[in-house]
């Protein structure tokens, strides 16, 4: 399964008005695993940008002049979400304006949903934690996310941090496995039993600290509140 992670910047906060996308950010997740391909652009939106909105993500207008049009990088932007799932934060917003970019391109390329589904975690989160706060700061603490280099908003950062969100909302690790660490493991791969080596060093004994253990059994409660009585590790 093939999901993209997306956010964007703007000038302001109405398509309607006039506003354009100035920065786009994707992370991409294959089977819950991030694989490191990323999609990242800064667009010069051929208008001012509000000062409202730069006091949010703090991109300038001199920083914008010599960036590309949203018509030079729309066909990378689509090859790159074509067929994967968006996962995105308030999606109406981020939708509304990348739909109105398509319709203000020059390339006949239709709407958001002609290429891929989309995911919006703000309704997920709203549904898992009724009459809470579920803005991505909100989900990031009640998460145990550290979102600590988020002074201002950038979409590839949020991006970065609502993959993170995305996965614990919504499990965790789907797959944990250690049949590529053979530095400690011999080398057989006959598909037989794999044995520790006898010339190995003894393995380190790490235990978790007071602050690790209380902050573990934080998570666990909050994992209780979300799962119920499905909660197996109480």
């Amino acid at each position: 399964m093939r999901q993209i992670i997306l956010d964007t910047e703007t000038t302001g906060l109405e398509p309607s008005q006039g506003h354009r996308i100035i920065e786009i950010g994707c992370v991409e997740l294959v089977n819950r695993r991030l694989t490191g391909n990323h999609f990242h652009v800064y667009i010069n939106p051929e208008r001012e940008v509000e000062d409202s909105a730069i006091e949010v993500h703090g991109i300038t207008n001199e920083y914008l002049v010599d960036k590309p049009l949203f018509n030079d990088i729309v066909k990378d932007f689509v090859d790159y979400i074509k067929g994967a799932e968006l996962v995105i934060h308030n999606a109406p917003f981020d939708v509304g304006f990348l739909n109105n970019e398509f319709s203000l391109s020059n390339q006949k390329i239709g709407v958001i949903n002609d290429y891929c589904t989309v995911l919006d975690t703000l309704v997920l989160a709203r549904q898992m934690h009724p009459g809470q706060r579920n803005s991505l700061d909100a989900l990031c603490k009640r998460y145990y996310i550290d979102n600590s280099q988020r002074d201002l908003h950038g979409a590839l950062l949020d991006s970065e941090i609502l993959a993170e969100v995305y996965l614990a909302m919504t499990g965790g690790q789907t797959d944990l496995t250690l049949t590529h660490r053979k530095d400690y493991l011999t080398s057989r791969d006959d598909g037989g039993i794999r044995r520790l080596s006898e010339n190995r060093e003894p393995f380190k004994v790490i235990k978790a600290s007071d602050e690790e253990l209380e902050a573990h059994e934080a998570y666990l409660k909050k994992m209780k509140e979300t799962c119920g009585d499905k909660l197996v590790w109480n």
